[in-house]
This record gives structure tokens, C-alpha cells and sequence, in this order.
């Protein structure tokens, strides 16, 4: 044999043995890929199907600000401060909805951290977006009314501590039910397809409910007195 064929035949050989590895991990992949759609899907189907309910309870710290501290920061500033308020208006009605759900929440993230595929930088989305969501699980209500009026006892000058660690975890871990990251679509079979267009619309209810909420920021942010 001449070095030319035993190079030859070597890389046959390594492309041999290659060849079951791959064909592992692609099934690895798929499997992987309909074990997040499923999970994903029952974890949006839950959350549309309980946006009534999630109005509601939005609806609920509207009625308390009405209650407990009724144009409390009238006249405030408008500045980091109020923009740091406004922060804390938006997380605790976010809070309060995980806080009533958290059962959901707990279960899709338990399913979903376990989950892996030879694509580290998928592996990495998946892992900062379960992460963001334990975060989130993890915080508990803020008393928006006492720290109001902590503020503008303070003269507007000084944020209560409790605004400051509530927005420093609450911001950057934002995000909404469910998740769709592109790299998905290399694994998806036809059936996985369909299970994610199932999603994407079921996440668009969402998205559509977490913009009409919008108007109850604002009329909360008004109620209270603070500028965004």
C-alpha cells in the first residue's frame, strides 16, 4: 500500500467512525428539540388560556394603588428616581401574575433545565432564559405603595433599598412565557414544525395581552402621581 491509499484509507476509516457519533447526535438533537416544543407549548397554552384571570389580577394592584396611596407622588420629579418607580410599577404587576402562577412556571422550568443538545451556544440561550425565569419565580411582591410613600417622605430624594434590589433583579430577567430560539429549527421534524407554529401563536396572545397592559401601567403610574 502506498502512502497516498493508507492516507486514503484512513480517512475513511475516521469518517466511519465518525458517522455513528453524528448520527447520535442528530438523534440526541431531535429528541432534545420535541422535549423543549412540548414543554414550551403547555407552558404558553397555560399562560393563554389564563390571561383573563391575569387581567385580573393586574387589575388588582390598579384597586390597591386606588386604595393605599392615591396620588401619593403628586407633584414628584420626573428623573432616574421615578424612572426607577416606574420599573417597580411594571415588575410587581409582572410578580403578581408569577406569584399566582408559580406552579406553572416552577414545572416548565424543571423540564427545561435538564434539557441539552450538542449546540452549546442553543445550550446557552436556553440556560440564560430558564435562569431569567427563576429569577423572576423567586421574587416576591413588592409593596409599591410603602416604598411611594418612603420616597416622598424622603422629599424625593432617597429610593427605599427594598426599589433598588427589587429593580436590579427584576429588570434584567424580564422576559414573557415562552421561547423560540432560532437555532430550534435545524432539529425540528415536521410534527416539531407544527408543534412550534402552535407556539408562536399561542405567544403572540401574550404578546398582544402584555401590550393592552400597557394602559393599566399608565393608569396606575397616574393613580400613584409618579412620572415615567
Amino acid at each position: 500500500m502506498t502512502v497516498r491509499h493508507a492516507i486514503v484509507a484512513l480517512g475513511l476509516l475516521g469518517a466511519l467512525a465518525g458517522a455513528p457519533a453524528t448520527a447520535v447526535a442528530a438523534q440526541s438533537n431531535a429528541a432534545t428539540t420535541e422535549a423543549y416544543l412540548q414543554a414550551n407549548y403547555k407552558f404558553v397554552r397555560y399562560f393563554a388560556s389564563h390571561i383573563p384571570a391575569a387581567e385580573k389580577e393586574i387589575s388588582g394592584v390598579l384597586v390597591g394603588a386606588r386604595r393605599e396611596c392615591p396620588h401619593a407622588a403628586a407633584e414628584s420629579p420626573q428623573n432616574v428616581d421615578s424612572e426607577q418607580l416606574s420599573n417597580e410599577v411594571i415588575g410587581t404587576m409582572v410578580s403578581t401574575v408569577i406569584q399566582r402562577n408559580l406552579a406553572a412556571v416552577k414545572s416548565f422550568n424543571r423540564t427545561v433545565a435538564s434539557l441539552r443538545w450538542s449546540n452549546g451556544a442553543l445550550n446557552r440561550t436556553i440556560r440564560h432564559y430558564v435562569a431569567d425565569g427563576k429569577v423572576l419565580s423567586a421574587l416576591a411582591v413588592p409593596n409599591l405603595c410603602a416604598d411611594v410613600k418612603e420616597w416622598v417622605a424622603s422629599k424625593f430624594e432617597t429610593l427605599p433599598a427594598s426599589t433598588v434590589h427589587f429593580d436590579a433583579l427584576f429588570i434584567p430577567s424580564w422576559v414573557a412565557p415562552g421561547d423560540l430560539p432560532r437555532a430550534l429549527v435545524s432539529y425540528e421534524t415536521s410534527t416539531d414544525r407544527a408543534l412550534a407554529q402552535k407556539c408562536a401563536a399561542l405567544e403572540s396572545q401574550i404578546t398582544d395581552f402584555e401590550a393592552r397592559e400597557v394602559e393599566t401601567w399608565g393608569s396606575i403610574m397616574d393613580e400613584i402621581g409618579i412620572n415615567p
